[in-house]
């Protein structure tokens, strides 16, 4: 039965790794909630021995894997947008300038 369980995870495992539309904060979030899962399943099987607190643990570290995961995700530079202003007072945006990357907006 243990045998069965690991190929279903790894069979998990590869179908999320191998999606190719998801954009690369998508990707992060998705390995860190699969790392953090398989931490977490560890250290609450280590605290707890029990199933009960293997899956709280799974659980718990795999929301914060995710979370990690998209929050680290870089910023490319070039694609945030600004709010300017014209001369004749009409606001547009358009890619933001160095003045935003400097502090001197």
């Amino acid at each position: 039965m243990t045998f069965h369980k690991a190929i279903a995870a790894l069979a998990l495992t590869a179908a999320l790794a191998g999606c190719q539309s998801q954009t690369e904060g998508q990707q992060r979030a998705t390995t860190g909630a699969l790392i953090g899962g398989a931490g977490g399943a560890l250290v609450g099987q280590a605290i707890g021995g029990n199933t009960k607190s293997t899956v709280i643990g799974a659980a718990s570290g795999a929301l914060l894997g995710a979370v990690v995961g998209s929050a680290t995700t870089p910023q490319r530079r070039g694609e945030e947008m600004c709010r300017y202003q014209d001369r004749y007072g009409r606001i547009y945006t358009a890619p933001c300038d160095d003045r935003y990357y400097n502090g001197n907006y």
